[in-house]
């Protein structure tokens, strides 16, 4: 026999879902969506983000957005709270690859990488090596030759533990066969730039268009970019392959919402940065703001991350990042 129990039950679902329908069918009108960036202001993700989201909402007939920077454990906390939320559309968030992949892999966190709705990758910026204009290091080769002479005693500042600056020094020191440099972790690239500018730090080891203007006023100057072939931005500086050196690395950087996200405000959202990621204005700032595209809208950009979850599963089983 029935319950009352179930009768109950099954009386409360069936008078929550017209309410569930109906919330759905009034998105995005009822309040503003916040969108999260789990890294610090002015950063690539943050920059990112807030050049794109307005031309997504204008897509978006009555959705407005504010923009929400949650930092913490290198976007472990922001992450946290775009998974955590509702799935009721008024909760994006921004991040980055691999470091998104990497951080439940080295220590718990409260998210499951794979679980997120993927809705667009905006920009694909190469790794590489940034030095001062007064650095001794003139290219790869000193910054090797240093390494060797001075085991132990070089310092590099990156986005933080398992961030995509992290991963790709591990795969620079095992291509040049170096010993393990002095790491210094920064919560964004941001706070990190102002450091290396004061000389606090050897050297970074960040994406090519974090610094790309402090380089084109001569402040700053780039080694070499983990790229396949050089940047039209950059094309003066070489990539680690013209070094002699098999390294490619960089951030993939994007939009996503949390689990469950309704199928109807995914393909509004989706369809909507399709269009963004084409306008001539948002192609224009992008250039301005010296970010790299590689834009991948919905299935593409979730089977991009997986790929970076797979690859990064047998780097972890090689050489676990949690150690150094």
């Amino acid at each position: 026999m029935t319950s009352r129990r179930q009768i109950l039950a099954g009386g409360a679902a069936a008078l929550a879902a017209p309410r569930l329908a109906a919330a759905q069918a009034a998105w995005p009108g009822e309040r503003p969506i916040e969108v999260i960036i789990p890294f610090p202001a002015g950063g690539g993700v943050d920059v990112m983000a807030r050049i794109v989201m307005p031309l997504v909402a204008a897509q978006i007939p009555g959705m407005r957005h504010v923009v929400t920077n949650k930092i913490g454990a290198a976007g472990q906390i922001g992450l946290e709270a775009i998974f955590n939320a509702a799935p009721d559309g008024y909760t994006l968030g921004a991040t980055t690859l691999p470091a998104h992949n990497a951080i439940p892999m080295e220590r718990p966190a409260r998210y499951r990488a794979m679980d997120f709705t993927f809705l667009a990758n905006v920009v694909g910026d190469a790794n590489c090596f940034y030095v001062r204009a007064d650095s001794p290091f003139r290219n790869v080769a000193d910054l090797v030759a240093a390494a060797k002479a001075r085991p132990g005693q070089l310092t590099y500042g990156t986005t933080g533990v398992g961030s995509d600056d992290h991963l790709f020094m591990l795969n620079f020191e095992q291509a040049a066969n170096v010993p393990p440099l002095v790491h210094i972790p920064f919560p964004g690239a941001a706070p990190l730039i102002p450091q290396l500018l004061g000389g606090h730090m050897d050297f970074a080891a960040i994406n090519v268009g974090d610094a790309l203007a402090m380089k084109r006023e001569g402040r700053l100057r780039i080694l070499a970019q983990a790229a396949e072939t050089r940047w039209e931005e950059a094309p003066d500086v070489p990539t680690f392959r013209e070094e002699g050196l098999e390294v490619l690395n960089g951030a993939e950087r994007g939009l996503i919402g949390p689990p469950g996200l309704p199928e109807a405000m995914t393909a509004r959202l989706t369809a909507a940065f399709a269009v963004a990621l084409r306008d001539t204005d948002f192609l224009r700032e992008a250039r301005r703001q010296f970010m790299p595209l590689h834009t991948l809208v919905g299935a593409d950009y979730r089977a991009m991350a997986q790929r970076t979850e797979d690859q990064l599963q047998v780097l972890w089983q090689r050489r676990p990042w949690r150690e150094r």
